[in-house]
């Protein structure tokens, strides 16, 4: 993780203990829907710390009190359609909705990463690789006070 953005995201080397004997980590059956990915916590975890490490440096130091974090799962809240899946989560006070007395004792600012609805949607390394990338950019972009209509427009929906 660049020492430029804040700490928080739990990161953990790829291990390659958690190939099969072959070396590889599909072990998918030619024919046979790949749906969900097999990939371990320790590569979808790398691919998020890939990700952030995309992040232009210059826009990666204006992120403030952010921490980073990777989940299985999306639980929907009270009130919520039970059948909620989200891929990522914003939860916090974008910087273009902070006041001078914000950084005055207020908690961090949470993105999570949800790695089932992930895998499950991909069919390959490459595309778990674009769907974390895209779904690391549109959750820092709420940080920056920018909505999912515009990220849409955008092609980060």
């Amino acid at each position: 993780m660049p020492a430029s953005l804040p700490p928080g995201l739990p990161i953990v080397p790829s291990d390659p203990e958690d190939a099969d004997h072959n070396g590889d980590l599909g072990g998918q059956v030619s024919g046979e829907d790949p749906r969900p990915f097999p990939m371990s916590e320790a590569e979808f975890e790398a691919a998020v710390s890939d990700a952030l490490d995309r992040i232009p440096p210059e826009l990666a130091k204006t992120m403030n009190n952010v921490a980073i974090f990777i989940e299985d799962d999306y639980t929907p809240q009270r009130g919520e359609d039970p059948d909620t899946v989200l891929l990522g989560l914003y939860e916090g006070v974008p910087l273009t909705e902070r006041d001078s007395w914000w950084d005055a004792g207020s908690l961090p600012d949470r993105i999570t990463i949800y790695r089932q609805p992930i895998l499950d949607i991909c069919a390959s390394r490459e595309d778990v690789i674009e769907e974390v990338t895209v779904t690391v950019v549109h959750e820092i972009a709420h940080h920056f006070g920018i909505s999912d209509d515009r990220l849409h427009e955008l092609g980060w929906g």
